[in-house]
């Protein structure tokens, strides 16, 4: 009896999705396509057996397309809550593979608040879905921590720091403070160079402070390095160069406590 009353629930819950959702999520008010979407969001968090597949997913991905801002905001935030935890995130693997192209390609979203929300979504997706994106896909996110808007580039510093820079992320690695701060260092200066955006050392900072503000004020480590005369342990002079300017950076950053000049709350994402 109790199944039966499951099914019967389980089709008039499809009845209202088909007879109502299927219409509305393409309203001419882009109100209701937000809402649509925000709700589908919920019911495949509460009700994941009925509504976490791939049939009801792709709602969502076909919307991430919407031209309106609330929209496709409606859409990351609803991913976020599938892809915050493994559990959900190990349904989601077509729709990754499917919908992985256009979620990357939003980072430079002409709307910052969904760009921050999109790096947010891909740090979710970095933690919860091994493999799921690629190093070209993370290349697209790298370049957003010199970008103006603070609040994208913070995010993005995040991004980065799990990705490459976070001396922890090699299982099985004994946690020593100041041989991770030497490894974040290293990590750091490696990133830094191959960017070639050596004049912004003070944007790279403050993206990283956040996340990454203790390891950056470790000035007794940042001055062993510099002082590291060892041909193997020793800093090649390019590398000096950048961790003074890294350090510098840092001071500044520690003592003022405010964002670079030419960074803040931009109303648009400056290319890259």
């Amino acid at each position: 009896q109790l199944q039966e009353q499951q099914e019967e629930i389980e089709n008039m819950m499809n009845a209202i999705f088909k007879g109502v959702f299927v219409h509305r999520y393409r309203d001419v008010v882009p109100e209701i396509r937000a809402i649509c979407m925000e709700e589908l969001g919920t019911w495949m968090r509460s009700y994941a057996a009925s509504f976490l597949t791939d049939g009801y997913l792709k709602y969502i991905g076909w919307t991430l397309h919407d031209k309106q801002r609330e929209v496709r905001l409606q859409c990351v935030k609803a991913l976020q809550g599938l892809y915050c935890c493994r559990d959900t995130a190990a349904h989601m693997e077509l729709f990754t593979s499917r919908f992985k192209t256009r979620m990357v390609s939003m980072v430079l979203d002409k709307e910052p608040d969904v760009a921050v929300e999109v790096v947010k979504l891909l740090t979710l997706m970095l933690e919860n879905m091994e493999e799921a994106l690629t190093e070209e896909d993370c290349q697209s996110v790298y370049p957003v921590v010199y970008v103006s808007s603070r609040a994208l580039a913070s995010a993005a510093g995040l991004f980065l720091y799990r990705r490459l820079l976070d001396p922890q992320r090699e299982a099985g690695r004994e946690p020593s403070r100041d041989g991770d701060n030497r490894t974040f260092f290293r990590l750091l200066l490696a990133f830094f160079i191959e960017s070639e955006l050596h004049e912004h050392a003070a944007y790279l900072v403050d993206s990283l402070w956040d996340c990454a503000g203790p390891r950056l004020r470790d000035w007794e480590t940042i001055s062993a390095l510099l002082l590291e005369e060892s041909p193997t342990e020793g800093l090649a002079d390019r590398q000096e160069k950048a961790l003074v300017e890294i350090l510098a950076a840092s001071v500044v950053q520690a003592a003022e406590g405010q964002p670079p000049v030419g960074r803040g709350p931009a109303k648009k994402v400056a290319g890259l």
